[in-house]
C-alpha cells in the first residue's frame, strides 16, 4: 500500500507546520539536569513505580529513586568520590545501574559505562583511556576484573566496589558503602555544561572512543524524544543494556513522562509478546525478528520505535496489521537526536524509508568528498550541528580534529536529501560493522586476528544477516608457505573469543590467496570482497560449525 499523499501542495504545507512545531518546541525548552528531573518527578509523580525489573523482582516508585539515589550519592562522597571523578560501572540491568547514575548526577561526578561482554583486555583499555578512579562492578564480572593485566594506572584497587558478593572478600561491596548512610538530600552545585558520562562507542579507529556527554546532552535528548510519543505514555519496555545509551534514552524518555518504565534482563524473543502483554506495554522499541516470528495480536502498544533493519515494507506491514504507530528516527550516540518524522502531518512518509526532517535543536547539511554541498538529490556525507551534541571524545584530539569542521560533526554516514529537508539514509562511509545494534569496527577485528603468527593479512567486511542486520566476515590472507591446515579455523575462532567481546566475534572465516588492493595506495579494496553472488560462499560458518 503507497501512502496517501493528496498533492506536492499539501506536502509542503505539511512540511511547513512540522518546522513551526519543531521551533515551537526549540523556544518552550527548560533546560535542566538529570539530578533535577530526578528530584522533580519524585514531588510530581512520587508514588508511581518509575522503574520495575520485572525479572529480578526489583522495582522502585519516583520518590523511592530520588531518595536512595541521594542515598548513593552521599555514600559515594564519604568513599571519596568528587565532583569530575570518573566512576567506572560495569553492571547488568539491575536497580542499582539507574540508582548509580542518577548518584553520579547529583554528585557532579562522571560515568563510565562498560559493556558487561567485555573481556579483561578491553576493560583495561577503556579503564585506562577514561582515566577512570573508581570502578563499580557486578559479582558476575568480578573474575573478569582480576584478570586484567596491566591493572589500570587510575584505578587504585581500593577504589573498586562490588554490588553482590565478590569470591574476594577483601573487595568493599555496595552494601557496606550504604550502611548507616541517610536518604538526605545531596546538594553538589551542578550545572547543565558539566559532564555526566563518558559513553564509550566504536568508531573507525580500531579501538572504542568515549563520547563525551552532559546534563544538557540528555536533558535535550529526553525532551526531543518525548514529544516524539503521540501521548504521555503510562508504561513503557526497554531490553536494550543499561550501559547503552539507547537502555539510558528510554529510562529518560519514560522518566519525562512519569511513566513506569519496565526493564528486562536482555532481549528475548520468546517471552517479548508475553511481556507486552502482562505489563501492558504502550511503547517499546520493537526488534524486526519480533514481527516475522512472533504474532503481536492484541497488545496494548499504541507507538514503537524500529529496532534493526527495517525496510519500508516492514513499517507499513507494522502500521497496516497491528495498527501500531512507527517511530524511525536516525540519530547515533555523538548526536542523540538528529531526524523525526513525528511532528509531521503526514508522517506516513516513514512507509516511504524516510528517517524525516530536522530534529528539534538540529541543524543537518550534507558534504561532498570535496567539501563543497551535495546537490538536492545526490548523495552525500550527513554534518549536524546544535545544542546538546556530544563535547567531542574523551582524551581523542586527533579523532576530534578529523571529526569536526567547526561546530559541524561529520557523522560517517552517507545520506541523500529530497528538496523539502526529507532525508534518506544510503549507507556508511565509516569501516564499521552493524550487527544487532552493535557498531563494530572492522580495524578492531583485523588487529586481534593480525596478532595470529600465521596471518599474512585479513579484512573484515559486513555481510546481511536477516536476523541480526549484519554479521562478520573475516578474510585471511596466510603468509607465504602457510597453508590453512596450519591455522585451523578453530584456533582463529578461539583467538578471538579470547581477545574480544562475544558481539565482535567473527562468524563467518575465509581464506584468500591474496587480498584484493588498490594500485596506488596499495588499501583493501573491501568492496571486491563485499560485492560477489554469494559472499558466504566458500567461507567456514562458525556458528553452525560447517563450511559453506
Amino acid at each position: 500500500m503507497t501512502p496517501t499523499i493528496s498533492t506536492p501542495s499539501q506536502l509542503h504545507d505539511g512540511v511547513a507546520n512540522a518546522l513551526r512545531a519543531i521551533e515551537a518546541l526549540e523556544s518552550a525548552y527548560e533546560t535542566i539536569t538529570v539530578a533535577q528531573l530526578v528530584s522533580m518527578r519524585a514531588r510530581t509523580h512520587g508514588s508511581t513505580i518509575a522503574i520495575d525489573i520485572f525479572e529480578r523482582g526489583e522495582r522502585a516508585t519516583y520518590s523511592e529513586m530520588d531518595r536512595r539515589s541521594d542515598q548513593c550519592a552521599r555514600a559515594l562522597r564519604c568513599f571519596g568520590v568528587r565532583k569530575g571523578d570518573h566512576v567506572a560501572a560495569m553492571l547488568p540491568n539491575r536497580i542499582e545501574f539507574p540508582i548509580l547514575w542518577f548518584a553520579c548526577a547529583k554528585l557532579g561526578a562522571v560515568l563510565v559505562a562498560i559493556n558487561m561482554r567485555y573481556t579483561s583486555n578491553e576493560l583495561e583499555y577503556v579503564l585506562s583511556d577514561a582515566q577512570a578512579k573508581f570502578a563499580i562492578v557486578d559479582e558476575s564480572v568480578w573474575p573478569v576484573l582480576s584478570a586484567m593485566d596491566p591493572w589500570p594506572h587510575s584505578l587504585v584497587k581500593e577504589r573498586v566496589i562490588v554490588v553482590g558478593q565478590p569470591s574476594n572478600r577483601a573487595a568493599t561491596t555496595l552494601d557496606e558503602l550504604l550502611k548507616g548512610v541517610d536518604e538526605s538530600e545531596a546538594t553538589v552545585d551542578v550545572r547543565p555544561d558539566d559532564l555526566l558520562n563518558i559513553q564509550y562507542t566504536s568508531g573507525t579507529t580500531g579501538v572504542p572512543k568515549g563520547c563525551m556527554l552532559t546534563h544538557d546532552y540528555w536533558g535535550v535528548q529526553s525532551y526531543v524524544y518525548a514529544h516524539e510519543d503521540r501521548q504521555p505514555y503510562k508504561t513503557y519496555l526497554c531490553w536494550w543494556p543499561l550501559f547503552y545509551v539507547d537502555g539510558l534514552v528510554t529510562l529518560l524518555r519514560s522518566y519525562r513522562q512519569g511513566g513506569t518504565l519496565y526493564v528486562a534482563q536482555q532481549l528475548d524473543l520468546r517471552h517479548f509478546v508475553s511481556w507486552l502483554k502482562m505489563y501492558r506495554i504502550e511503547w517499546c522499541a520493537l526488534p524486526k525478528l519480533i514481527l516475522e516470528a512472533a504474532d503481536l495480536g492484541s497488545t496494548y502498544l499504541k507507538e514503537v520505535w524500529q529496532s534493526g533493519a527495517w525496510t519500508a515494507e516492514t513499517i507499513r506491514r507494522c502500521r497496516e496489521h497491528f495498527g501500531v504507530r512507527v517511530q524511525s528516527p536516525y540519530g547515533m550516540t555523538e548526536i542523540g537526536c538528529g531526524t523525526t518524522l513525528i511532528t509531521h502531518e503526514r508522517d506516513e512518509l516513514a512507509g516511504w524509508g524516510s528517517v524525516g526532517i530536522r530534529a528539534p535543536f538540529r541543524a543537518l547539511q550534507l558534504i561532498n568528498e570535496d567539501g563543497s554541498p551535495t546537490p538536492v538529490g545526490e548523495t552525500g556525507e550527513l554534518w549536524v550541528r546544535g545544542r546538546g551534541i556530544f563535547n567531542g571524545y574523551w582524551n581523542k584530539p586527533h579523532a576530534n580534529a578529523l571529526s569536526f569542521e567547526g561546530e559541524w560533526f561529520k557523522t560517517g554516514d552517507l545520506f541523500r536529501c529530497d528538496a523539502l529537508g526529507f532525508h534518506w539514509v544510503v549507507g556508511r562511509k565509516a569501516d564499521t560493522i552493524r550487527r544487532s545494534g552493535d557498531n563494530i569496527p572492522a580495524r578492531e577485528v583485523e588487529a586481534v586476528i593480525r596478532e595470529l603468527p600465521e596471518v599474512a593479512e585479513v579484512a573484515a567486511v559486513p555481510v546481511r544477516d536477516e536476523g541480526r542486520g549484519e554479521e562478520i566476515k573475516i578474510c585471511v590472507q596466510l603468509k607465504e608457505g602457510v597453508t590453512p591446515g596450519d591455522l585451523p579455523v578453530e584456533r582463529i575462532l578461539e583467538h578471538a573469543l579470547s581477545r574480544l567481546a562475544m558481539f565482535k566475534v567473527p562468524r563467518y572465516i575465509a581464506f584468500t590467496p591474496a587480498l584484493p588492493r588498490t594500485t596506488s595506495s596499495n588499501k583493501v579494496v573491501k568492496h571486491e570482497l563485499m560485492n560477489v553472488a554469494d559472499p558466504l560462499a566458500g567461507s567456514y560458518d562458525c556458528q553452525e560449525k560447517r563450511w559453506r
